[in-house]
C-alpha cells in the first residue's frame, strides 16, 4: 500500500493529509523497532517509559522507509530518502494507519470497558453469540479466544498495530461477532481508534489506575472516549444504570444520538427485578424492554448477575434473540480466574480463585462469599508492585473486616522489594484486629498455610489478586505461578 494512499484512508473528515516529498510503497508498519523489516513504517512514539525516538536510527537500519511523530519530536539525521510525518496525535494517526492497512474486521464488535467485569461481560456475550450460532471470539486480559485463534493473556488492549493484524486474522476465518475489552489505558492512548463498533458497554468505575490517571476524573474521561469518540451514532450504548456515573455516559450517548440500553437493578431496558440464590449459583427476574423473563445463572455473585445482564444486553443490541440469549446465560461458565473454583479440600471446603487486585473487586469477592462460608472464610492476597501504592493499606483493611483469617503475602513485586509492599498492607490493618499473619516465605507457602487453615466443609478460601495470571514476576524476571494449580497441588496433597 502506498504511504499517501493509507495518509488518506486513515485521515477523517475533518483533516487534510500532509502533502508527502515522496511516496513509498509500505509492507508494515510497527512501533517496535525490532519488528522494523524492509519497507516498513516506523510509528516513534513517546511512551512511559521509553521514547521511541531514540529507536529511529535503528528502525532505518532495518529497512523502514518512513517514520512517523509528534510534530516537536526530535529526530536524528535521516536521508532524504526517508519519508518523516509529523502528526499532532501520532498515537491516533497509527491506530487509523494500523486498520486500515489490515484491512478486515469482524462485522459485528463490542467493546467493554469500567474498572471491574471487563472480562466477564466479553466472555458472557462471546458465549450467548456462540450459542446464537455466530462465529464468535474475544479478546482482552485473558487473552484471545476464538474458534481457529487463540492466544495467551498479554496486554488487556493491545498495541494497534496487533490488535488490527489479529482482527484481519480472525474476520478472514469466518468470525462474524468480537467481543473485546477497552482498558482506560487503550482508550487513552488511541490503541482502539479505528474500531468499527456496533455496540460499546460501561460496567462501573472504582478506585484504580491512579498511578497512571491523575485523577478519578481523568480515569473516567479516559472511560468515556468510548462513548464520546469511538461509538458511532448507528451503535448502541449499554450502561450499568446502577453506577454512578450513568447519568454522565447517557448524556454522551444522548448529545451525540446513540441509541442507550441501561442495567441493573436501576435499569431501564434490562431491569434487575430480583436475584436469588438457589444452589446451583442464582435465580434472577428480570424485565427486559418490557417483558419478564427468568434467568437460572450458574454462578454465584451479584456482580456476575450485573456482568451477565450487560452481556446479555450487548448481545441483544447485535441483533440477538431475547429468548435464546436468555436460554444462552443457564449454561455460561465464570471466565477464568474470576470466582472460579478451583479446588476442594479433604474436609469439603472449597477454594477459589479471584483477580480481584483492587479494593472494590476484593470486599466484592469477599462480601459475595461470606454467605457461602458458613464456618470460616480465609483469603490469600497480596499486592502488586510498582502500581498504585495507595490501594494497599486500604485492601489491608477491607482483608481483616470481611474475612475471619488474612494470609498476606506477595502478588508481582515486580521490580520493588516484596516486604515493603507487605508492610504497607500490614499498615492499613487497624490494631485491634488479630486475625491476620503476614507469611514472609512467598506466595507458594500462603497457600499452602490457608490450605492448612480449612477446618470443616463449611470453612472457605479465597486466594485473590492474580486470578488467570500464570507467572510472578519478582526482581524483573517472571517464574511460572498459577494459584489454581498450587492450590489443586495442596488439595491432593491433603486428600
Amino acid at each position: 500500500m502506498l504511504l499517501s494512499d493509507l495518509m488518506r484512508e486513515s485521515a477523517n473528515a475533518a483533516t487534510t493529509p500532509p502533502a508527502l516529498p515522496r511516496d513509498p510503497a509500505l509492507s508494515g508498519l510497527t512501533l517496535d523497532s525490532r519488528k522494523v523489516g524492509p519497507g516498513f513504517l516506523f510509528a516513534a512514539l513517546v511512551g512511559n517509559r521509553q521514547d521511541g525516538t531514540a529507536f529511529v536510527a535503528e528502525a532505518v537500519k532495518r529497512g523502514a522507509v518512513a517514520i512517523l511523530a509528534a510534530p516537536d519530536a526530535s529526530l536524528p539525521p535521516l536521508d532524504p530518502s526517508i519519508v518523516v510525518v509529523r502528526d499532532a496525535n501520532p498515537r491516533r494517526r497509527v491506530a487509523l494507519m494500523a486498520a486500515a492497512f489490515a484491512g478486515a474486521q469482524p462485522a459485528t464488535i463490542a467493546a467493554v470497558t469500567g474498572t471491574n467485569g471487563k472480562s466477564s461481560t466479553v466472555h458472557f456475550v462471546r458465549h450467548i453469540w456462540a450459542n446464537l450460532g455466530f462465529k464468535a471470539a474475544s479478546v482482552g486480559t485473558l487473552g484471545i479466544f476464538s474458534p481457529g485463534l487463540t492466544r495467551e493473556a498479554g496486554l488487556t488492549t493491545p498495541d494497534p498495530v496487533q490488535l488490527h493484524e489479529d482482527l484481519a486474522i480472525l474476520a478472514r476465518q469466518g468470525v462474524t461477532h468480537l467481543a473485546i475489552e477497552a482498558s482506560s489505558h487503550g482508550l487513552d492512548q488511541h490503541r482502539l481508534d479505528g474500531l468499527r463498533l456496533s455496540a460499546a458497554c460501561f460496567t462501573n468505575l472504582t478506585h484504580e489506575h491512579l498511578d497512571y490517571h491523575a485523577s478519578m476524573e481523568t480515569y473516567f474521561a479516559a472511560k468515556a472516549r468510548l462513548f464520546d469518540s469511538l461509538l458511532p451514532e448507528s451503535g448502541t450504548a449499554v450502561i450499568n444504570a446502577d453506577s454512578d456515573r450513568a447519568q454522565a455516559l447517557m448524556a454522551i450517548a444522548a448529545r451525540h444520538g446513540v441509541r442507550c440500553w441501561t442495567y441493573g437493578a436501576k435499569g431501564r431496558e434490562f431491569r434487575l427485578l430480583k436475584d436469588q440464590a438457589t444452589s446451583a449459583g442464582q435465580h434472577l427476574a428480570v424485565e427486559i424492554l418490557g417483558e419478564l423473563h427468568g434467568i437460572e445463572l450458574p454462578l454465584v455473585g451479584g456482580f456476575q448477575a450485573s456482568n451477565a445482564l450487560g452481556a446479555l444486553a450487548l448481545a441483544v443490541a447485535t441483533g440477538g434473540d431475547v429468548d435464546r440469549s436468555v436460554e444462552a446465560l443457564g449454561s455460561v461458565t465464570g471466565a477464568p480466574g474470576r470466582l472460579q473454583l478451583v479446588a476442594r479440600h479433604r474436609t469439603g471446603a472449597n477454594v477459589y480463585v479471584d483477580y480481584a487486585h483492587k479494593p472494590e473487586a476484593l470486599e466484592t469477592v469477599l462480601s459475595t462469599l461470606r454467605p457461602f462460608a458458613r464456618g470460616r472464610l480465609v483469603v490469600v492476597f497480596g499486592c502488586g508492585g510498582d502500581r498504585d501504592r495507595a490501594k494497599r493499606p486500604v485492601m489491608g483493611e477491607i482483608a481483616t473486616r470481611l474475612a475471619d483469617l488474612t494470609l498476606v503475602t506477595d502478588d508481582n513485586p515486580r521490580s520493588e522489594e516484596p516486604e515493603e509492599i507487605r508492610a504497607e498492607i500490614v499498615r492499613g490493618i487497624p490494631a485491634d484486629r488479630r486475625n491476620w499473619i503476614e507469611v514472609r516465605d512467598g506466595r507458594h507457602a500462603a497457600i499452602e498455610r490457608g490450605m492448612a487453615s480449612l477446618r470443616s466443609k463449611d470453612d472457605l478460601l479465597l486466594i485473590a489478586g492474580k486470578g488467570h495470571e500464570t507467572g510472578q514476576t519478582i526482581k524483573g524476571v517472571t517464574h511460572h505461578f498459577d494459584d489454581a494449580e498450587v492450590a489443586r497441588e495442596f488439595a491432593e496433597a491433603v486428600s
